[in-house]
């Protein structure tokens, strides 16, 4: 008993709170959903790419540490002559040379000049601006769905609405044949057929909430909110035909092979390339075993020419096949998106104006099947014949419903066709 009353207090609050829900929070649940953070890693993986590629132009330094073993005695650095000569004469000097010598010392090096580097570097730009784009775009279809299956919600809703007027309407009917077969004005059967409009009724509403469950569950595979009913919209704009953006992710990452592909030929060009060494040397003196320690650097300006390659030339070949298969992917998915966008613009006024014909439709079969209860009632006509007015009815409203939905999902299809911000048509 205190369970119920607790639930009677709280019911108020649950459903006030189930009303806050707009579709702007949707939206926002939607912006922290994975799907959205895994756009946003694979943006990150383009900004790591970026940073990788640019890295390569500064220089590079490395520390080391060596021990050479020789069956010969060998230089700790390169000695010239006039060093050497007193050396000979006097053997207590210690000569630079040893079989056992102890090495240690940096070595550093810095492109002057590699082509290739500038163009990975744009390449990865372009990768960068593709996966922002894919972003925006997948945000676009996402938010794109959540609105389309609420407008079938909310066609949902209407049509049970209909279903049961039109059930109210069938049981007001049913009390005037059980009139009509207890006077012996109707048979039987009649109550079986309008018991059976009745039941296909509950069995269509029973659909109708599988249908209205499942939705349900999309609307919360994106935005991890449970919904109890459609999320009231309202229609702020419409969509803006402009050019193709939702081509702009595989645009950009065609773009992107384009450059890989003269990064991957100008691997071909000459590398002028700046190197440094230091090197610290300690061994024993092979002609008195007297310890010695010497230093010397070498710094050079290195430019290497390929002039045979062959896996240099293979890469160059993968590279224009990705990028041809890039470029050809986007021109099937333009074409795709062009016929799509040319069939729903085409197809939006027709639905427009189909909307006010269904209207003044319903307008008149709501006379009409006034005019066949009273019929029925004074027995001119039979009750097949009453049923077929009630389903004309409620068929007029279903299809009124239906493209009302098929407007909403028409314009949400443009939008992300053209890349339009669904926000600023739906609030």
């Amino acid at each position: 008993m205190k369970k119920l009353l607790i639930i009677f207090l709280l019911l108020p609050f649950l459903i006030q709170a189930q009303e806050k829900i707009k579709i702007g929070v949707l939206f926002d649940s939607l912006k922290t959903h994975p799907v959205i953070k895994s756009d946003d890693l694979n943006m990150e993986m383009a900004l790591v790419g970026k940073r990788i590629v640019n890295s390569k132009l500064f220089p590079r330094i490395n520390l080391f540490g060596q021990f050479d073993y020789s069956t010969s005695p060998n230089g700790l650095k390169p000695i010239t002559p006039n060093e050497l000569f007193p050396m000979i004469k006097d053997q207590s000097i210690p000569q630079p040379l040893s079989e056992r010598i102890y090495r240690a010392g940096a070595v550093a090096s810095m492109p002057i000049f590699v082509k290739s580097i500038f163009t990975l570097g744009s390449k990865t730009k372009m990768l960068y601006k593709s996966a922002k784009a894919k972003k925006y775009i997948n945000l676009l279809q996402n938010e794109a769905v959540i609105v389309i299956t609420n407008s079938n919600l909310i066609y949902l809703d209407n049509l049970e609405k209909a279903l049961i007027k039109k059930k109210k309407s069938l049981e007001k009917t049913k009390e005037i044949i059980n009139i009509k077969v207890k006077d012996g004005r109707a048979p039987a059967s009649a109550l079986l057929i309008i018991n059976n409009a009745i039941n296909q009724i509950d069995i269509n509403t029973n659909n109708i909430a599988i249908n209205r469950e499942n939705a349900f569950k999309v609307i919360a595979s994106l935005t991890g909110l449970k919904l109890q009913n459609a999320v009231k919209i309202n229609l702020l704009g419409n969509y803006k035909e402009g050019v193709i953006r939702a081509l702009d992710p595989i645009r950009r990452k065609v773009e992107a092979d384009r450059l890989g592909l003269r990064a991957e030929k100008e691997k071909l060009w000459p590398v002028l390339v700046l190197t440094g060494n230091y090197n610290h040397s300690y061994a024993k003196a092979y002609n008195n075993n007297l310890t010695v320690n010497e230093d010397f650097a070498t710094v050079a300006l290195t430019l290497s020419v390929p002039l045979f390659a062959m896996d240099q030339y293979a890469n160059i070949e993968k590279s224009k096949l990705e990028y041809e298969t890039t470029k050809n992917e986007m021109n099937k998915i333009s074409l795709d998106l062009r016929s799509k966008a040319t069939q729903l613009k085409d197809s939006y006024p027709l639905i427009l104006n189909s909307i006010e014909l269904y209207k003044n439709s319903i307008k008149d079969k709501k006379e009409i099947l006034k005019i066949a209860k009273v019929s029925y009632a004074s027995g001119r006509i039979s009750i097949e014949d009453y049923l077929k007015y009630e389903d004309d009815l409620l068929f007029e409203e279903s299809n009124l419903y239906k493209a009302q939905a098929e407007k909403m999902q028409t314009i949400m299809k443009l939008a992300v066709i053209y890349g339009n911000n669904i926000e600023d048509i739906v609030k």
